[in-house]
């Protein structure tokens, strides 16, 4: 990839905050609060997420012989899909990718990159539309071949129930891993944040690594922040992490029911793309 950039502090983006929802209220997991089809989501996902099934999807769409299209041409498609995983968002998920990029954006008009990182982080969601359940594409991230984090959402609900539980090469703190091996070496549970950072690794694409460790981890919300797991990264890892930081800020926070102007955006935002993300992508 490119050039790493040179690390600064970006400003809090916490003014994107919708006015009508405090920060507090985003990501309320508690049992009593959650709507049923996010009780769904994780049950399925922490029960059937296993070391073997990853290793399963990552073989299965790896071939990336799905679908040859644009990034613009992915958004188009998602217009009508809702991720049943989020408690913060009831509208379709190309709303949530403008939203997002133009957080940024507001924020970081010098950082097209990161606009454009906002813009795509989740169009691997494209897994749903093309038959994959919800529990394999949507939802926080962990790695697979070691125990789970106690900070996992749901987590002594539904991991009981998963095969890896109980075997003993597994269910260890290190599991198949070693200490520090670095996230590059780790299977994360299969989602949309693994499948568009394969899939973009595949295809032409100039976005930096802070981008890359941005769309590939900005569900691994045990990781970025509850710094679980920080013995399996290595120090390219912990660089990152303020990348990944400062992303989920946007991503989070600029939930809310006001729409863009999508129309007007597709302009600016496809220059972006090609720019970075050219052409048809193989998926």
């Amino acid at each position: 990839m490119s050039t790493p950039l040179i690390h600064v502090q970006m400003e809090d983006p916490s003014e994107f905050t919708p006015e009508h929802k405090d920060k507090s209220e985003f990501r309320d997991f508690r049992m009593h609060n959650v709507p049923e089809r996010v009780k769904r989501v994780y049950s399925e996902m922490h029960r059937k997420q296993t070391y073997a099934f990853v290793n399963q999807k990552m073989s299965e769409w790896c071939r990336f012989d799905h679908a040859e299209i644009t990034v613009m041409e992915a958004l188009e498609i998602l217009s009508s899909y809702l991720d049943e995983s989020d408690p913060d968002v009831d509208m379709p998920n190309s709303i949530h990718a403008f939203q997002t990029a133009e957080g940024i954006r507001e924020a970081n008009p010098d950082k097209e990159w990161l606009q454009v990182t906002g813009l795509i982080h989740d169009i691997g969601k494209l897994m749903a539309v093309w038959g994959e359940p919800q529990w394999c594409v949507v939802g926080d991230t962990l790695p697979v071949g070691c125990a789970p984090s106690k900070r996992i959402v749901f987590d002594a609900q539904y991991f009981a129930e998963n095969p890896d539980m109980d075997d003993p090469t597994l269910n260890t703190r290190l599991g198949v891993y070693t200490e520090n091996c670095g996230l590059e070496n780790v299977l994360m549970s299969w989602g949309h944040d693994e499948y568009l950072y394969r899939v973009l690794n595949a295809n032409t694409c100039h976005l930096p690594d802070e981008a890359l460790y941005a769309i590939r981890f900005h569900s691994f919300y045990p990781w970025h922040t509850s710094e679980d797991y920080m013995f399996l990264c290595n120090n390219k890892d912990l660089e990152m992490l303020q990348w990944v930081r400062e992303f989920n800020k946007f991503d989070l926070y600029t939930k809310c029911p006001d729409t863009p102007d999508i129309e007007q955006l597709k302009r600016y935002y496809g220059n972006l793309v090609e720019k970075y993300v050219p052409g048809k992508l193989k998926w």
